[in-house]
């Protein structure tokens, strides 16, 4: 299980702030994408443009291996665009 965190946008399409997914302990991180899009359909719309953190380090979407650990904490951060 892993700590999902949701910030700005990607809070308001899951409807939530942070909730504890089960995910596999050893998957990409594009599947991992894809397993937190299954459970939350709307966050499909910002793929392109999302920030992917695990354990607070910057993820890109692809075929990247993870190795989580139960408790891990993912952060789902879409653009923030200001001045």
């Amino acid at each position: 299980q892993v700590s999902v965190l949701y910030f700005a946008r990607s809070a308001e399409l899951a409807g939530l702030r942070c909730e504890t997914l089960r995910v596999p302990r050893q998957v990409t991180s594009l599947q991992l994408w894809e397993e937190i899009v299954r459970v939350h359909p709307r966050l499909a719309v910002i793929r392109d443009q999302v920030v992917f953190a695990v354990r607070q380090e910057y993820v890109l979407l692809g075929d990247q291996l993870l190795l989580l650990q139960p408790g891990d904490e993912v952060a789902i951060i879409p653009p923030i665009s200001g001045g």
